[in-house]
């Protein structure tokens, strides 16, 4: 986590698959059902009971781990992500056993210290320690993928062409 400094959960994205590394390998289907699903499970939970580590759906609105290091350039360029992909995120079972999820808005979880140290950090560094998640481009229904426009339907194309008609 703190080399890397962000890390997804199972998705593909800018930084590694904690399931895809405790694999070993890229894993076909859902990762419970993968040989060294329970590992991969206590791994993930041990990284969300982490205090170093926000846990969020920064990146294609998948499970994302930031490391601390990451939060003051993240809370810079805030602006850039849309806000419910900043909240802080976990599930927990309920008394009847069923799963909840739970979220603490953005910035609500942000410490002082990280917001003061945010404030200090230049827009340019910030986007030098953010680079692999700001070239992770957006695509269809506003999920991020590398290569892709913002724009599916192409009618940002289509306005362009008529205004140059």
């Amino acid at each position: 986590m703190k080399r890397h400094g962000i890390v997804l959960q199972a998705a593909r994205g800018p930084g590694p698959s904690l399931a895809e590394v405790i694999a070993g390998g890229p894993i076909r289907g859902g990762w419970w059902g993968h040989a060294k699903g329970r590992v991969i499970f206590r791994a993930a939970r041990a990284v969300c009971e982490s205090s170093d580590v926000l846990v969020c759906k920064l990146i294609d609105d998948k499970v994302t781990y930031v490391h601390r290091r990451l939060w003051p350039a993240l809370v810079k360029l805030a602006p850039r992500f849309a806000k419910e992909r900043l909240a802080k995120v976990w599930d927990e079972h309920t008394e009847t056993g069923a799963h909840a999820s739970r979220q603490v808005p953005f910035p609500d979880w942000v410490p002082r210290d990280v917001m003061e140290e945010a404030a200090r950090l230049s827009p340019l560094e910030a986007e030098r320690v953010l680079s692999k998640v700001l070239a992770w481009k957006p695509a269809k229904r506003g999920k991020l993928r590398p290569g892709k426009t913002a724009d599916p339907s192409g009618a940002a194309q289509r306005r362009s062409r008529r205004a140059s008609a």
